[in-house]
């Protein structure tokens, strides 16, 4: 017989208990299978002694990254998407795999320096009311790139479009590159090409919200992290190189390229402004938007006799009139 004191109290080993980890990255691939080797390798040279657990959803990707991922990168969990259903729904895929105390999302195109991770988990354990930390973004050419971002109105869009800003120059515009980006600085949202997010942030208020298919999602995001009481932070002090535009490039031609990714970029502008600002929000920005095509054509046609501009501006604006009519007054996405 054996009496209860006998049986021991103390905890199971926790020796062979794998650590929980640090970081989830999630990677989300489309097409992007000449990247991989270069993203993976520039992410396992900074992880130092941080424990990453690696996600990766692919898009339905029809180059070779199935293959690369599977054989070459047996470690990862990869997530198999029947169609490419967007930026922001492939990562939320990715949510219930998430075990780390910080989420970390990164482009198949965007490559951290050796510095990057430990110096930007350092700075998020040292700020707890950081929610959102992004990075000081450079090109191949080391050029820098819009990293410290702010909302959009339909206001500011209208300035930035028709080059109005400069008699306004108190207005805030989603780009502010008239500074050095070498100093941290509170913004209103980063890219998601590098988007650290605190782990709570996504036990609380999930990822990002379906209905932006491409574009915007992170600035939808980083307005409710805000809204909840946390900060999003530009940081300096690291770099990512990031090329940018790479699963664009398989989509098609350069030109119908170009109208799809205007398509999506006016859609979710659209669904934005709807949601935030209500229907007469989104009435103002329609009109804005009207006025904005208008000057440019007009600017093109008189003082640079740019025909071509001229054209841009009037599909820009035929393009908003269907668009409106397709989604119900940005009411739902049309995918």
């Amino acid at each position: 017989m054996v009496l209860p004191q006998q049986i021991s109290s103390s905890p199971p080993s926790q020796e062979s208990a794998p650590k929980a980890p640090d970081v989830s990255v999630i990677v989300v691939n489309y097409n992007t299978g000449h990247l991989l080797a270069r993203m993976f390798a520039a992410l396992d040279a900074a992880k130092s002694d941080l424990v990453l657990e690696i996600i990766v959803v692919d898009n339905a990707s029809t180059d070779n990254s199935i293959e690369i991922l599977e054989t070459q990168y047996p470690t990862i969990t990869l997530i198999k998407s029947s169609a490419n259903v967007g930026f922001g729904r492939a990562n939320n895929q990715a949510i219930s795999r998430v075990h780390g105390r910080y989420v970390l999302l990164l482009n198949t195109d965007a490559f951290v320096a050796t510095d990057t991770l430990e110096k930007t988990i350092g700075f998020m354990e040292s700020h707890p009311r950081c929610g959102v930390l992004g990075v000081k973004l450079v090109g191949e050419d080391g050029a820098l790139q819009p990293s410290c971002r702010y909302f959009p109105t339909p206001y500011n869009v209208f300035l930035q479009r028709t080059g109005l800003s400069r008699f306004f120059p108190h207005t805030r515009l989603v780009d502010d590159m008239d500074w050095d980006h070498r100093s941290v600085r509170a913004c209103d949202w980063v890219p998601g090409c590098y988007y650290l997010v605190r782990g709570e942030i996504i036990n609380r208020l999930g990822l990002f919200d379906p209905r932006f298919f491409l574009y915007y999602e992170e600035v939808d995001h980083c307005r409710r992290v805000k809204q909840a009481g946390f900060d999003v932070v530009y940081y300096p002090d690291t770099e990512v190189v990031h090329i940018g535009g790479e699963s664009a490039k398989t989509l098609n031609a350069i030109s119908k390229v170009g109208r799809q990714i205007s398509s999506l970029q006016i859609e979710s502008e659209l669904l934005y402004f709807r949601k935030y600002y209500g229907p007469s929000g989104l009435i103002l920005g329609v009109i804005l938007s009207s006025c904005a095509d208008l000057l440019v054509a007009l600017s093109s046609l008189l003082r640079r006799r740019d025909l071509r501009g001229a054209s841009m501006a009037l599909r820009h604006a035929l393009t908003v009139g269907r668009i409106l009519r397709a989604t119900g007054l940005a009411s739902h996405p049309t995918r």
